[in-house]
């Protein structure tokens, strides 16, 4: 068992932008490993709100290839079924006067010229003094910015990576409503696990500078924070981490099985030296955080063998 007190509520929500890759399942393959190591419920939660990214298909082919790889959840959900819970939320908002209008472009904010925790580039805020038009926020035309309490937010790690942070001068109060009409991921995320009752989150630590925001819009909307788990990524050998744009992983020549692939997952994170068939059920019982890989790993498949590396 991975310690600490038994039960609560876990969730694997990854986005249907793509097929699965090796990335996605080494993360959903730990987040199952936890969940089910502490007795807790877990739900898949499937995120599609980009309308322009994310694919009816997708959603479907990563279903059926965690399922495939031997990983059962207690309850699947579709984020975009969710829309009347994220319009509460924003009414919420709205109520608070913490919601604003905002129209700059993603090189307006890169010609502010200062960059955020996450690589990109911070907003200013330059818009907070502006209001909703008449009809409030369904009416604007314009995406919609929640703005973020002033102060430092210290959400939990349990892996002990710090994640304070001054969200709103860090980040930049973020967008929770796009020029499309499509809720942000910040907003949902939020939203979503509160109303699942979300106690604990395992995720890449890719989304760890999101956290101080999201923490941000707990307290905002008088939401419980969970405890968070933020883990090793798995790097491609030019250094970017592994994308569903690099193709499902399936498709790698060590899919010959489910079992092919969860001993290479295994091996990727850590909790096996060599990458020999196994399934998740039988790693369940030798798991603990301490064996996993702490830095990020560097895979790599030639002539049908994987390698896995440390990145330096």
């Amino acid at each position: 068992m991975s310690g600490g007190a038994t039960g609560g509520v876990c969730r694997f929500a990854p986005s249907t932008t793509g097929p699965a890759h090796l990335g996605t399942l080494a993360a959903a393959l730990l987040a199952w490993l936890d969940a089910r190591a502490r007795g807790a419920r877990l739900i898949l939660r499937l995120e599609d709100l980009d309308p322009d990214r994310c694919r009816p298909e997708f959603a479907r082919s990563i279903a059926e290839d965690l399922a495939w790889l031997g990983l059962d959840f207690d309850e699947q959900v579709t984020q975009r079924t969710r829309r009347a819970h994220h319009e509460a939320a924003m009414d919420r908002l709205e109520a608070l006067g913490a919601l604003y209008p905002c129209s700059a472009t993603r090189e307006e904010v890169r010609a502010i010229g200062r960059r955020a925790p996450d690589g990109g580039f911070a907003y200013d805020n330059r818009g907070r003094g502006r209001a909703l038009p008449p009809g409030g926020w369904r009416a604007s035309a314009e995406p919609i910015r929640a703005r973020l309490p002033d102060g430092v937010f210290r959400p939990v790690d349990e892996g002990g990576l710090d994640l304070s942070q001054e969200p709103a001068l860090a980040m930049g109060d973020p967008v929770v409503r796009r020029r499309d009409g499509a809720f942000s991921y910040q907003l949902a995320v939020v939203v979503d696990d509160g109303a699942a009752g979300v106690t604990r989150v395992v995720r890449g630590r890719d989304i760890a500078p999101s956290t101080a925001t999201q923490a941000a819009l707990q307290a905002l909307l008088g939401l419980p924070a969970p405890v968070y788990r933020h883990h090793l990524l798995l790097l491609e050998e030019r250094g970017g981490k592994l994308a569903k744009t690099h193709g499902a992983a399936r498709a790698a020549g060590i899919a010959r099985s489910a079992p092919a692939l969860c001993g290479a997952l295994a091996c990727c994170i850590g909790l096996r030296d060599r990458p020999e068939p196994c399934t998740p059920a039988e790693l369940l019982g030798e798991f603990g955080w301490a064996r996993v890989a702490t830095t990020d790993r560097v895979v790599s498949f030639r002539e049908g063998a994987l390698r896995v590396e440390a990145a330096r």
